[in-house]
């Protein structure tokens, strides 16, 4: 009982010192995920770090676990067996708390289609009780870098094209402030250009103190970004690769993703 309680007492600092912004270095921690649907098992262990101040990126073929551990991450499924932590927070006994934390742009674009960008964002920040000033802000810095002016902004979200629509989640995801980018493949109806634009954004936030977890079967992309990159295969990690301390490895990616799944270039 005595141990119970000091674990309350510290579960309510580190929570204290949470929300006020003193964040821990680790950003996600994942240990022995796993998660099944009816006999098949999906998840069968996941185990990874992320840290503040890097990029990880989760690769792996389409299938294999990626959006599975996301939608676990972000609170969408359930999972039978492990933990998450978010800044040292487990998110099911803080959901409401580690939501605040976080951004997160879907693999394919969720919004409210009857809504204007504009009014889809403000939305977005009002559940986060965002002031104007910061909101205003915020929504000037994200016009700007994804290049959707106050005329794209203010047409209903049904006549965009999927590549807006992407923009406007992208945009979504970041308009708190957030202190962990959660991106599920985000680069998928992008030009050429907002996708530059997109991984020089990543890089500078992740300088900036703040971590990201990617995923992607996008093997450019993950070999130009990330500090790190764990390969899934059958649902467990097959390859964790440090880009800091292996930086030969960056260029060898492609070969190390084929190997992971028994195939050699």
């Amino acid at each position: 009982m005595a141990e119970e309680r000091k674990e309350g007492l510290m579960a309510d600092e580190l929570l204290e010192q949470v929300v006020s912004g003193n964040l821990p270095s680790t950003a996600v921690k994942i240990e022995g995920l796993k998660k099944s649907y009816g006999n098949r098992l999906v998840l069968k262990g996941i185990s990874l770090e992320v840290n503040r101040g890097e990029v990880f990126g989760f690769l792996g073929r389409n299938g294999v676990g990626k959006s599975t551990t996301i939608d676990c991450l972000v609170g969408l499924k359930e999972y039978q067996e492990g933990s998450i932590e978010i800044y040292g927070l487990d998110i099911k006994k803080y959901p409401l708390e580690v939501k605040s934390l976080y951004g997160y742009s879907p693999s394919e674009p969720l919004t409210y289609e009857l809504m204007s960008g504009y009014e889809f964002l403000q939305f977005v920040a009002s559940s986060f009780d965002m002031d104007q000033v910061s909101f205003d802000s915020n929504l000037t810095f994200l016009e700007s870098r994804f290049g959707l002016s106050e005329e794209d902004l203010g047409r209903r979200i049904e006549e965009y094209s999927h590549g807006m629509k992407q923009k406007v989640c992208l945009m979504a995801s970041l308009i708190h402030n957030p202190s962990l980018w959660i991106l599920d493949e985000p680069t998928v109806g992008l030009d050429v250009m907002v996708y530059e634009t997109l991984t020089k954004m990543m890089r500078e936030y992740a300088n900036n103190g703040n971590a990201i977890f990617l995923t992607s079967h996008n093997i450019d992309l993950i070999q130009d970004v990330c500090d790190r990159v764990a390969i899934v295969n059958d649902g467990v990690i097959a390859t964790l690769i440090d880009f800091k301390k292996e930086p030969l490895k960056r260029k060898d990616l492609k070969r190390i993703f084929f190997r992971a799944y028994g195939y050699e270039l």
